[in-house]
């Protein structure tokens, strides 16, 4: 498992950042606090305060290519 932060600051990056999760079978989980949220559900992303830093938590060893894929929203 693997953990970065990443910011979504538009209604675009979350669409751009839930499709390119999509592409991938393994797990990717959204938390905020005490929140956490599927990344595959663009409801559930935009059920977070957007306007901070989010912690990603992607549960594959071999996740580099989504690494590089999500690189524009790592913070």
């Amino acid at each position: 498992m693997k953990t970065v932060p990443i910011l979504l600051s538009s209604v675009n990056s979350v669409k751009e950042f839930v499709n390119a999760v999509n592409k991938y079978d393994f797990e990717v989980n959204l938390i905020v606090g005490s929140h956490i949220v599927d990344a595959k559900s663009i409801l559930g992303i935009f059920s977070l305060d957007l306007s901070k830093p989010i912690k990603t938590e992607i549960h594959s060893d071999d996740c580099d290519k989504f690494l590089t894929e999500i690189n524009e929203f790592v913070k």
